[in-house]
């Protein structure tokens, strides 16, 4: 969330950034301000209660020793104590509606980011290699996925229902195969430390990177034993949570984390979005780069996260392009985001399979993630990064289209081969 003592300070330069997401907060924003001088004005009041409770508390031994009648007095302390207490709840009631209000202002993107308010007005910053192209008519993903008994959605709809996926045979080997290479290249070419997390989370750590309580619809919710849970979006969740409120020390930043995890999204509003195929699924395989990084590091830190996504797509021979997305077209917690596009030939374009974001401290704060210099120093926050390293299911659509042949059979990338134990031809 942002920093209170920014939007007190700045209350119009910020309106003006978030507005260039395409809405307007300055209703929310007033509210803040509001309530926040409201706050203030109590806890100044409390603060005087309490220094002249403290006052006479030191004078009243002294005044009982000299044979002074203090009973006026005491119930006068009394009724102070009261008025603090009920100060003290209108307080506590007051930072509520504050932090609650702040939850739904979403970050401010970066002066880099282009302006627009959707997708049209992503910018492209580059390419590489040249669309796949054939001297047949290729085929969908979907479609090969059926022909070579690989995939299986029809019974999939049978045991659970639409947007979910049997792999079966090759095309589990070849999921399998895609998430240990990308594991292996990220942890050790890239120096992440490889992470196993939990694939449900709490409430805390769902509000903490943003997930709630803006994308609650969007949310698997579970209730064990009066315990809330929520099956995760995205390995980012858990992650990005690992040191929630804890102090690190500056000299181990940056943190660098991969993590394999299956992600759970009930894709709220996406009727009629890419509903056949691998690309949109309510259960779907991805692994996740997440970086706790120096706030004057965090924009290296982020082409070099990109860098990192792209190589494996690189590495596989997979055409793509990166496009800078518009400060409408951004995620809800995001300073500044690159999104990784695969050519799919059955779209005849390119579809997203990875967004890399810095969300400068906007996280951080709502975690109480922090940092140190040295240890007499104060205290700040980290700024936190992520990224898809990249998304599995759609590797396998891109690999499936990309590498087809004409008798419905699919190469095998020569990366993966060792992980698919030698095979080279899908078929």
């Amino acid at each position: 969330m942002l920093d209170i003592k920014r939007i007190r300070d700045n209350a119009e330069e910020v309106k003006a950034k978030v507005a260039r997401r395409g809405k307007n907060y300055d209703k929310e924003i007033d509210m803040i301000l509001e309530i926040d001088a409201k706050r203030r004005e109590i806890s100044s009041k409390t603060d005087a209660m309490k220094a002249e409770q403290n006052k006479v508390s030191k004078e009243m031994p002294m005044k009982k020793k000299n044979g002074e009648d203090v009973t006026a007095l005491m119930a006068e302390m009394k009724e102070l104590s009261a008025e603090i207490k009920q100060a003290g709840l209108e307080v506590a009631e007051l930072e509520e509606q504050q932090r609650n209000l702040l939850l739904s202002v979403p970050n401010t993107p970066h002066d880099s980011v282009p302006d627009g308010v959707d997708d049209t007005a992503n910018v492209e910053q580059r390419r590489w290699s040249e669309p796949t192209q054939f001297n047949f008519t290729p085929k969908a993903h979907w479609d090969i996925g059926k022909n070579l008994d690989i995939l299986d959605p029809e019974r999939a709809v049978k045991v659970t229902g639409a947007r979910f996926h049997f792999y079966k045979g090759m095309g589990a080997r070849l999921e399998r195969a895609i998430i240990n290479f990308y594991m292996d290249i990220h942890s050790n070419e890239h120096g992440y430390t490889e992470m196993l997390p939990p694939y449900m989370a709490n409430r805390a750590s769902m509000t903490g990177t943003g997930q709630l309580p803006k994308f609650a619809e969007d949310m698997y919710g579970l209730t064990y034993e009066k315990n809330e849970y929520f099956l995760i979006p995205t390995a980012e969740v858990p992650v990005t949570n690992y040191y929630r409120d804890e102090i690190l020390d500056a000299a181990v930043l940056p943190q660098k984390f991969c993590a394999y995890s299956a992600c759970f999204r009930g894709e709220a509003g996406s009727a009629g979005r890419d509903s056949r195929g691998l690309i949109r699924q309510h259960q779907f395989n991805k692994v996740e780069l997440v970086k706790f990084v120096d706030p004057e590091t965090s924009y290296d830190e982020l082409e070099s996260l990109t860098r990192d996504a792209e190589h494996c797509l690189q590495l596989l021979g997979l055409p793509y392009r990166v496009v800078a997305l518009s400060a409408g077209d951004m995620g809800f917690s995001s300073a500044k985001t690159y999104d990784i596009e695969v050519w799919m030939p059955s779209y005849d374009s390119y579809k997203e399979i990875s967004s890399c974001s810095n969300f400068e401290d906007y996280q951080a704060r709502r975690m109480g993630v922090r940092f140190k210099r040295t240890a007499g120093d104060k205290a700040q926050l980290v700024h936190t990064l992520n990224g898809s390293g990249l998304a599995i299911g759609r590797t396998t659509a891109a690999i499936l289209e990309n590498y087809q042949n004409e008798d419905g059979s699919v190469r095998v990338p020569d990366v993966l081969v060792p992980y698919m134990g030698g095979v080279t031809v899908i078929k």
